[in-house]
């Protein structure tokens, strides 16, 4: 029996380029993960110059890169926010670039909370339940308040609002601020310290509370317990303006009366002067803001209906090369510090070898040196002539003492015989002889007529 052996041995495939397997693979998931929903926490927001939405959704075990494109994030009822727990719809794709899978997200809508909401609301259900948020325990602001504590950063925005919001509305308020750290360790105790301060002078009507809007790990400060019970234990108002009007925080539960943002504190803590035209404009902003709503629900639906199914393959393709653009700029930005911190310091360097080299400086140098030796030689003459002045007088004094001139002022005399010589014994002035008497104030002329007898000596 003959046995024939086959060999058969095609020839293999050609290989796929990287390109042409991830475009494979993202038609695979593209036509399988459609209008999903997943649930996670949300973390790493950003949101470039283009205006579209990078984050990462998480859970205990993985995370799933996500990105919000600009037309999307403008109709997101809830904004993408670093903490919280969300679930996400929209589809999967694939970015090449970095041979990644992403979600491309679509809507977005709170569920449950995240690790610091869910902090956040077990101290809010604690604190409630000492009823520091009860109504009854909150006081009206005063009608017409004239001093106002302020409590926030020295710097930025937030300041400068209020300030000028005061001003603009009623002029010749007494305004005094605590300079307070409001993010970052040790931020919740100078805040209370702030607090305390005013409330341990009760020198303000009214205090503002007031921080700028961030995330939830930025504003974290007015969610401890410290400023909240700080905030309870004043002896005067507090109106918390915490943030966005969006932004809640367990300072804004305690505090007497919650301003949407700083510049509103501002305002609600002076009288109106145009309320009913404020209510109105709320009223037709809120108004407008649903209509716009409406209309940008209806035109979606419309779109997903129609032209947005056409349209979504080429706004995925232009959105994935926005988000490589994104890439991009980021690099090229942090090239561009890199090397002009490089040249800045070079440029120092060089300008200190320069300055050591001027001869301007050296003659600086130089004139000041001679400049104190010359002072020193001046101080040490003037102490050699004042020494020998003081030296003068005390010879002049002695001499003066000394002088003849002295015993005449006091009623003697000086007698002078024809030879000039001083008469100092009848001896030398004989009877018959001129004499010349000097006195104090000029001289006598004189003859002796007789030369009393001295008398005996017992």
């Amino acid at each position: 029996m003959e046995q024939f052996a086959l060999d058969w041995n095609p020839a293999p495939a050609p290989p796929l380029t990287v390109s042409e397997l991830s475009a494979r693979i993202r038609q695979l998931l593209a036509g399988e993960f459609v209008a999903i929903r997943v649930a996670g926490e949300i973390s790493g927001v950003r949101i470039p110059s283009s205006g579209h939405c990078y984050f990462t959704l998480k859970d205990r075990d993985a995370q799933l890169q996500c990105v919000c494109y600009r037309q999307s994030l403008r109709l997101l009822k809830c904004k993408p926010q670093d903490g919280l727990a969300v679930i996400a719809r929209g589809s999967i794709d694939v970015y090449e670039a970095r041979g990644q899978y992403q979600l491309l997200v679509e809507a977005l809508e709170p569920a449950g909370a995240g690790a610091l909401q869910l902090a956040f609301e077990q101290l809010k259900a604690r604190l409630a339940a000492e009823g520091l948020f009860d109504p009854a325990r909150k006081r009206p602001l005063p009608a017409f308040p004239t001093r106002i504590g302020i409590v926030t950063s020295p710097t930025g925005a937030v300041i400068r609002d209020i300030l000028n919001v005061l001003e603009r509305r009623f002029p010749g308020l007494h305004i005094r601020l605590y300079p307070a750290q409001v993010q970052g360790e040790g931020s919740a105790a100078s805040v209370c310290r702030g607090l305390e301060y005013f409330s341990r002078s009760g020198w303000p009507s009214v205090v503002i509370l007031a921080r700028g809007g961030g995330s939830i790990e930025d504003l974290w400060t007015f969610n401890e317990e410290s400023v909240a019970r700080a905030i309870a234990a004043s002896s005067v108002p507090v109106v918390s303006a915490i943030g966005h009007e969006t932004d809640f925080t367990i300072a804004d539960f305690t505090a007497d009366l919650r301003a949407p943002t700083p510049s509103a504190a501002a305002e609600l803590v002076i009288p109106p002067r145009a309320q009913v035209l404020n209510r109105f404009a709320a009223a037709s902003d809120t108004m407008a803001r649903a209509l716009r709503y409406r209309l940008a629900v209806s035109a979606r639906r419309l779109h997903e209906t129609g032209v947005l199914r056409a349209a979504s393959g080429f706004r995925r393709s232009l959105g994935r090369r926005q988000q490589r653009a994104d890439e991009l700029d980021f690099r090229l930005r942090q090239a561009s510090r890199a090397r002009l911190t490089l040249s800045h310091r070079r440029l120092d360097a060089a300008s200190a070898r320069l300055a050591a080299l001027d001869l301007r400086l050296r003659f600086a140098r130089f004139r000041q040196r001679l400049a104190a030796a010359r002072a020193a030689s001046a101080g040490r003459i003037a102490v050699t002539l004042a020494r020998r002045r003081s030296a003068l007088e005390t010879l002049t004094a002695h001499l003066s003492q000394l002088s003849p001139l002295k015993i005449l002022d006091r009623g003697y005399a000086i007698v002078h015989n024809p030879a000039g010589a001083i008469v100092k014994a009848p001896a030398d002035a004989p009877p018959g002889s001129s004499i010349s008497v000097r006195l104090a104030q000029g001289r006598l002329a004189a003859r002796v007529l007789r030369v009393p007898r001295a008398p005996a000596k017992r």
